[in-house]
């Protein structure tokens, strides 16, 4: 996660305004409300996920997981229904009391599309414009943007389509800056840059314990990338096979720390960590790191470590795994959470898709988002909805406060919750071809 970390005696600066940061659905922000739906028997989820899922999102975990089913069932509706109502199509997410929703406006075959959103059970609402005006009006915009002088351009830091408010959201630096007639004021969001920096950490070498075995590695589980003197430490994100069957683990791309010498000799190495700041047996090494418009790296595991890393697990460390059954798309409204091995388990809803942010001097697209607290050292973890693999963390609106107490806490009072941005799991795997999350 392109985190900073707190320097002594430096003073919390002020959160990001969470509720204007989703530039996706500004209206999906809180805690669930009880869903209508009935439901299903209680998953085999571990403790720590169980209380993180009751203490974030206000519901149970039979309910999470029936949520996140529903939601994968709106967005399979969705594909086929962009191509079968382009016209009228506007979208489709999961509302704060858990029912899935699709946006029809007004043209040809809204009555057709009509039954078929009711024929699946989801509710059809009336909008105004349909998703490929939407996506004009946002094609439009960033043409406009071209024209536009460079301190105006600069300030801005994205624009994606608000679904839920069927209209499309700019995210700026400050306020003022014109704007477009077709632009609404209410939907331009000031939103500061989400802090930068790295995992930077002096890590010890551990020393060979007598009698102990190799211990299997799971998402969620610490550890540290090496690169001559330089160490960042980060969190393992989902085990997986490449192309030609190699066990490989899916991670970050910023937690490489020499990204041109991946994949060679000199390329990085990956090694488990002991505790939180002891530096294990190498595990693999970096073949692949993205960092730019995505995020994400693939870390080919050495045959030694294989057997370590053919679990589907994803835990807080050293405790017991939820298994993930399979792949997720990230849908607005959804439940999610993260793993990481520094502030474990913690859940919201994703409040934005398919969305651009800038982090430091790079522009990431197609990421979602979520109102979670995650910290340095967590970067690179898995996020899930119910048990599908769904998301790497990236970067973080609160990454410079030291606990995520304090954010979480402020959230409460302001309504500012503090937001995760993340790289989908299903763009690594189309972006691979081959390459695979292991589900059993």
């Amino acid at each position: 996660m392109r985190f900073s970390s707190p320097a002594v005696g430096h003073r919390p600066r002020a959160l990001v305004r969470s509720a204007a940061i989703a530039a996706a659905a500004l209206l999906i922000s809180g805690p669930l409300a009880a869903s209508a739906h009935a439901e299903p028997a209680t998953p085999d989820l571990p403790a720590e996920l169980i209380a993180a899922i009751q203490r974030d999102l206000k519901i149970s975990p039979a309910d999470y997981v029936a949520r996140a089913d529903l939601a994968q069932q709106v967005a399979a509706f969705a594909t086929t229904a962009q191509r079968q109502f382009p016209n009228v199509f506007a979208g489709a997410w999961l509302n704060e009391a858990g029912k899935a929703v699709v946006a029809l406006s007004d043209g040809a075959d809204l009555d057709k599309a009509r039954k078929a959103v009711q024929d699946a059970g989801f509710v059809a609402k009336d909008v105004a414009k349909s998703e490929t005006t939407l996506r004009s009006e946002k094609n439009a915009f960033q043409t406009w943007l071209k024209d536009q002088p460079a301190e105006v351009a600069k300030a801005v830091r994205g624009v994606a389509i608000d679904t839920v408010n069927n209209t499309i959201a700019v995210r700026v630096e400050k306020a003022g800056l014109p704007m477009p007639g077709f632009v609404d004021p209410a939907q331009v969001v000031v939103m500061p840059v989400p802090p930068t920096g790295n995992e930077d950490t002096t890590l010890q070498t551990a020393t060979a314990i007598a009698g102990e075995g190799p211990r299997a590695l799971a998402a969620g589980d610490g550890f540290a990338s090496v690169a001559g003197r330089m160490q960042l430490r980060c969190s393992l994100g989902f085990n997986g096979t490449d192309g030609s069957g190699n066990v490989v683990n899916i991670t970050a791309g910023h937690c490489n720390p020499n990204i041109p010498a991946t994949g060679g000799a000199n390329s990085p190495g990956a090694f488990e960590l002991i505790g939180s700041d002891t530096v294990g047996s190498q595990v693999g090494s970096f073949q692949k790191s993205i960092l730019g418009a995505q995020d994400y790296s693939i870390i080919a595991i050495n045959d030694a470590s294989h057997d370590r890393f053919t679990n589907n697990a994803v835990r807080v460390p050293n405790a017991a795994p939820v298994a993930v059954t399979g792949v997720a798309i990230p849908v607005v409204g959804a439940p999610v959470c993260k793993s990481g091995s520094r502030t474990g388990f913690s859940c919201g809803v994703v409040n934005a898709v398919d969305q651009t942010v800038q982090v430091g001097e790079r522009i990431m697209t197609q990421t979602f988002s979520a109102n979670i607290c995650a910290l340095p050292g967590d970067s690179g973890g898995p996020i899930v909805t119910g048990t599908l693999a769904l998301g790497i963390s990236s970067a973080s609106s609160v990454a410079d406060y030291p606990i995520c107490e304090i954010p979480n806490l402020i959230g409460l009072i302001t309504g500012n919750a503090p937001q995760l941005f993340a790289q989908p799991v299903s763009t690594v795997l189309s972006d691979n071809p081959g390459l695979r999350v292991r589900t059993n």
